[in-house]
Parts: C-alpha cells; structure tokens; sequence
C-alpha cells in the first residue's frame, strides 16, 4: 500500500464521517465540493475535511483508494458513500439520513427535512 494510500485509510477509519474535497469545508473551491459540504454544514455533520488541492499524492490517491474518478468523496464510517449527484440523491431521497442514522452519526434532521422541502 503506498504511503498516500495508507494515510487516506488512516483518515477514513479514525473520523466518522469525511469529506475528501477541493477546498476546505470553511472556503471549498469548486462547486461539486461546495454543494456536498455546504449540506453536510446545513445538517450540522460532525465532519472531516481533507483538502486534496493541497497534496497531490492524496489527490490522485484518493480516485485510486475509491476507484472513484471524481472530487468530492464522502465517506462514512470508513466506506465510501459517493459523490456529489449520488450524495445530492441522498439527501432528496431521505437516504443520507437513514444512512446517518444507521451509522450513529448525529444530524439536524428539521435541515434536512428544509433541504427536501426546498428543493421538492
């Protein structure tokens, strides 16, 4: 396993919930990533962010460690949920939330619930 490799499942089995993203959850870089943290923030999701503009080797790591092509990744309790059409379906599905619920990760669930209803 290579030295990125091994640091990003480090990284997603020690948090509960990361956003591998451009960016930072604070100041994202892209749309995709700001769509994907900007929900997680609304939902009040305890999360790590892992800004993949600032290491290359995480940034190419990452789409290896997923087999995922694109930024943002989300993952939850070490495995990876998707990214952002698939975690925008979630969130309009009400699957994000049982998915929360599932794993014990705590949410705001009335802001979820204001998502749905704003973009329904």
């Amino acid at each position: 396993m290579s030295d990125a490799a091994t640091r990003i499942k480090e990284t997603v089995t020690t948090n509960n919930v990361v956003l591998f993203m451009k960016g930072t959850k604070e100041m994202p870089q892209c749309g995709f990533s700001s769509r994907v943290a900007g929900v997680l923030n609304y939902m009040g999701i305890d999360y790590s962010d892992v800004n993949v503009l600032a290491d290359e080797d995480i940034r190419a790591g990452i789409k290896d460690y997923s087999d995922w092509p694109t930024i943002p990744q989300l993952y939850v309790k070490g495995e990876f949920v998707g990214g952002c059409d698939i975690i925008t379906e979630m969130t309009l599905s009400g699957e994000l939330d049982t998915l929360f619920e599932e794993n014990g990760v705590a949410y705001d669930k009335e802001a979820a619930d204001k998502i749905r209803e704003a973009n329904g």
